[in-house]
């Protein structure tokens, strides 16, 4: 059963950057699920998306319908802009500033993680 999001408390709400600083992302509650929007990218990145055939990066909606899991951390959707595809992901708050994400193909193959970091 997924549990409510409040955004007040919930440490996972705020705008994140990914390891290689390419992608910002907010997440923010949208209904009684989160989602994250890309806010800003580098051009390589942007360069990379319309490779992949996603032609406009910022406003993209990569994290899609998370809902809190009963441990806590988020279960959802992830689109890969740079392939076109939507994986089966997770995230988990480590700490204030920090969040790991990971993600996995059908039948967890195939799984990678990355850790964002918050940007103030």
């Amino acid at each position: 059963m997924a549990m409510p999001l409040h955004a007040a408390e919930d440490r996972s709400i705020g705008i994140w950057r990914n390891p290689q600083n390419s992608v910002h992302v907010r997440s923010a509650p949208c209904g009684d699920s989160m989602c994250g929007t890309v806010v800003w990218a580098n051009d390589k990145a942007k360069a990379d998306a319309r490779r992949g055939g996603t032609d406009t990066l910022v406003g993209l909606e990569l994290f899609r319908n998370f809902r809190k899991d009963k441990t806590g951390n988020w279960r959802g959707k992830v689109f890969v802009p740079d392939i076109n595809k939507t994986f089966s992901g997770s995230i988990q708050v480590i700490d204030p500033n920090t969040l790991k994400g990971s993600g996995c193909l059908i039948g967890r193959v195939g799984c990678k993680s990355q850790t964002w970091t918050r940007i103030e």
